[in-house]
């Protein structure tokens, strides 16, 4: 502990992740109730995995690699010099029992609920955005679902067949993929490509710009505003008036409606389509207060720019949406 800096920031970082787990120590006995602590603790794996995010270590096997060498997180892990690094597989056999008991999105909210404890997030006042992550299936892993496996011929490569799409089409009614189902075929908007894909969705409070909450759903065109809804209704207070900012894409009767069944003033940006009509008028856009919310809206961009390029979670290492929601709670957490 004497080699790291007494100004370095992992120091209140640590500070903060021990009394997160802490308040999950109970929780962490009632997993390994019938067997006994296992030989790593989960608040070590836990807090690996807030390193792995913070200095974009790309998997678990160079991470177990790196702690034989790195004083720096060793100490983060309150491991000794002698103390003999992690088995990469140690992560994998332990997933389910994270999921099990929910350990990641409790993580999540511990971390912040500190937050809210200090006054740095706003009640009132979030916004609303979602981003696709690309799944861990090649598009070539994209197949019929009526397809009949004794009926294909042998791949020249079985390790990278040659494959040709020309001419088909293909969309998620008729397709899936063999390596990870439930991936979605999605694309961000008109011309760009499309990639088996999971939708990412967060909510922000406007007073710091901190995520507050965060739901990882198949890509299926609805689930932004699906999954808004759910988060606004889980984190609105009962009695207070709120209001979410959003782009464009959220600018639907629907979700207007269910905004406003729920008490939150919805700072939707107007669509520009002009196929049909903005579902926000003059009496919500008028108010200085939608244009506040349009402004600062766009800061959760810089919650996925970081995710995706310091956090390594441009492209989920996972199959499967629980596992691939487990890896997000806990970037997001960091």
């Amino acid at each position: 502990g004497d080699r790291v800096p007494a100004g370095h920031p992992l120091r209140r970082v640590k500070d903060m992740a021990d009394a997160a787990l802490a308040a999950l120590s109970p929780t962490f006995d009632a997993m390994y109730s019938g067997t006994g602590r296992p030989s790593i603790p989960p608040e070590q794996l836990l807090k690996s995995c807030l390193l792995m995010a913070f200095y974009s270590v790309r998997s678990e096997r160079l991470f177990c690699e790196q702690l034989d060498y790195n004083l720096l997180f060793r100490w983060f892990l309150d491991m000794g010099m002698e103390d003999a690094s992690f088995d990469h597989s140690t992560f994998s056999q332990n997933r389910d029992r994270l999921l099990e008991h929910d350990v990641a999105r409790r993580f999540f909210m511990a971390v912040m609920g500190q937050a809210q404890s200090a006054g740095l997030t706003s009640s009132e006042h979030f916004s609303v955005d979602g981003s696709l992550i690309e799944a861990w299936a090649s598009l070539k892993s994209f197949r019929p679902k009526d397809e009949k496996d004794d009926k294909q011929e042998p791949p020249d490569d079985k390790g990278n067949p040659t494959v040709n799409f020309h001419g088909q089409k293909r969309g998620n009614a008729t397709h899936a993929s063999t390596t990870d189902p439930e991936a979605k075929l999605a694309r961000k908007g008109n011309g760009k490509e499309a990639r088996l894909a999971y939708s990412l969705n967060g909510v922000m409070e406007n007073r710091n710009g901190l995520l507050v909450d965060l739901a990882v759903m198949p890509a299926d065109g609805f689930a932004e505003r699906d999954a808004a809804v759910m988060m606004l209704e889980g984190l609105k207070s009962r009695n207070e008036r709120a209001s979410v900012g959003a782009d464009k894409g959220y600018d639907t009767a629907d979700f207007v409606a269910d905004c406003r069944r729920m008490g939150v003033t919805p700072h939707i940006a107007q669509t520009t389509d002009t196929r049909r009509r903005s579902a926000i008028d003059r009496r919500t856009t008028r108010p200085a207060g939608y244009a506040l919310s349009q402004r600062i809206r766009k800061r959760i961009e810089e919650v996925w720019g970081w995710m995706k390029t310091v956090g390594g979670f441009r492209k989920t290492r996972f199959k499967g949406r629980e596992r691939t929601e487990l890896a997000a709670y806990l970037v997001g957490a960091a």
